[in-house]
């Protein structure tokens, strides 16, 4: 039996009140997830608190290192359960997390929150991914995919741009407190948004297990019932597990994908932590700093609307985007001027194309039914070489300038780019001596007939 959601039939790409209904909740989700108003501030609190820049960076270790552990074990669940569910259950999380910050400021405190935090984060990956992915799949418009993520990750910067103005006045009117409320406002306002995806599928091993109720020993009183639900979700979660796994192993295209996807995500994402001191360090004045940013994060959006055109692009064409968008950052950031600040807008610009489009690619190659656990072990993949970005850049930024630590981390995306040609071009070739071949082939069955 398949566990794959049925096509629905006589619906087209982009037609039809499900897929407005899918994307309007998609898109509405993206932005209340991200407009939060402590995201500016969390830092200044922990510091008000007392905390020292050890303590700090510890915290974010944590945060990132809970992503790490759950990450997989969450993406299983969200194939075994609904995946609706874990998405509107991880940001009451992050209220609790919040809650905790504002009306007891301590070490402690702050670990836990960046615990339920780092929590929430690891079941709304790859299960975000996947509800979206298949929905549009049952609709007639996988197709749509990449563009519909990256306009919903462009939604997601925009609510960081917009909560960054109403930061200060809501700090001023109420301080710490006043931000915090309005922050888990946001969080409970995503979940109620969350409730609002529709999700045609059933979970792995349900099928599995009424089958099993209705082959199992049957005297007519559901006997042994009750042990085959009790096992639905312990047995489910391992099984997507397992399957999910086996086809990385098994499948190379999806092996691909699944590398692709860190390559292309993490280093850029680490960097964006850093980009307040590269800014800081062309001159500027203080004050304009976040003007800046502003213009860097804009480009980040600008790229999550393009993938819609940017879908069309072939292996040449990708490898492209990430040379391209790899020497602007070089070149921005080894100026060290306000202008180069406009090439390392263009060069997020192009590594959030990217990385949507590799998003895109790894979900239209799994053909399983753990879906959520592949996209979670790409987005482990992206956590490990997150925070390998970190240390590096720990060692390579206090032994130089900022400028010169970005453009040695554009090298990487070189790297990605001249191998991503060379697969292009043997995949070219094949291509090519296949047609070859079918021309041959043709050519010599008309001379041979009488």
């Amino acid at each position: 039996m398949t566990l794959s959601p049925a096509r629905v039939p006589g619906t087209g790409p982009g037609s039809g009140p499900a897929v407005r209904r899918l994307t309007a909740t998609l898109y509405g989700y993206a932005f209340l997830d991200d407009f939060v108003l402590l995201y500016p501030v969390y830092a200044l609190l922990f510091s008000d608190t007392g905390l020292t820049v050890w303590q700090i960076s510890s915290l974010f270790c944590l945060w990132s290192l809970t992503g790490v552990l759950l990450e997989i074990p969450s993406g299983a669940w969200a194939d075994a359960v609904s995946r609706r569910l874990l998405l509107w259950f991880g940001p009451l999380l992050t209220a609790a997390g919040f809650t905790l910050w504002v009306l007891a400021p301590s070490y402690w405190a702050f670990a836990l929150g960046f615990v339920l935090w780092g929590a929430k984060g690891a079941l709304g990956s790859g299960a975000l991914e996947a509800l979206v992915y298949e929905e549009l799949d049952r609709l007639g418009a996988a197709d749509r995919y990449g563009a519909v993520m990256g306009r919903a990750r462009a939604a997601g910067l925009v609510a960081v741009m917009a909560a960054m103005p109403l930061t200060g006045p809501v700090y001023a009117f109420g301080g710490y407190p006043a931000v915090g409320l309005a922050s888990v406002l946001a969080c409970l306002l995503t979940a109620a948004t969350a409730t609002r995806f529709p999700e045609h599928r059933e979970p792995a091993g349900a099928a599995k297990d009424v089958d099993a109720c209705r082959e199992g020993p049957g005297d007519g009183t559901g006997e042994g019932l009750g042990d085959t639900v009790s096992n639905t979700s312990g047995d489910g979660w391992a099984r997507t597990l397992r399957a999910g796994l086996a086809e990385a192993r098994g499948n190379r295209s999806v092996r691909g994908a699944l590398l692709l996807v860190p390559a292309v995500t993490a280093v850029w994402g680490a960097l964006d932590e850093y980009t307040p001191l590269l800014v800081r360090d062309t001159g500027v004045e203080e004050s304009t700093v976040p003007n800046w940013l502003l213009l860097i994060w804009a480009g980040a959006t600008v790229g999550g609307l393009l993938a819609g055109a940017g879908r069309r692009l072939g292996t040449g064409g990708f490898a492209g985007l990430l040379a391209v968008s790899a020497v602007a950052l070089a070149a921005g950031a080894w100026v060290r001027t306000p202008a180069g600040i406009g090439l390392v807008a263009l060069a997020f610009c192009g590594f959030q194309l990217a990385s949507v489009l590799a998003d895109a690619r790894l979900q239209d190659r799994i053909g399983g039914t753990g879906r959520a656990t592949l996209t979670s072990v790409a987005g482990v993949g992206t956590d490990l070489t997150t925070i390998a970005v970190y240390g590096a850049y720990g060692v390579i930024g206090s032994a130089t300038t900022h400028g010169a630590a970005f453009a040695l981390f554009a090298v990487p995306y070189l790297v990605t780019a001249a191998l991503l040609a060379v697969v292009g071009k043997g995949a070219g070739e094949k291509r090519t001596g296949g047609r070859r071949a079918a021309r041959a082939a043709r050519t010599s069955g008309s001379r041979a007939r009488p």
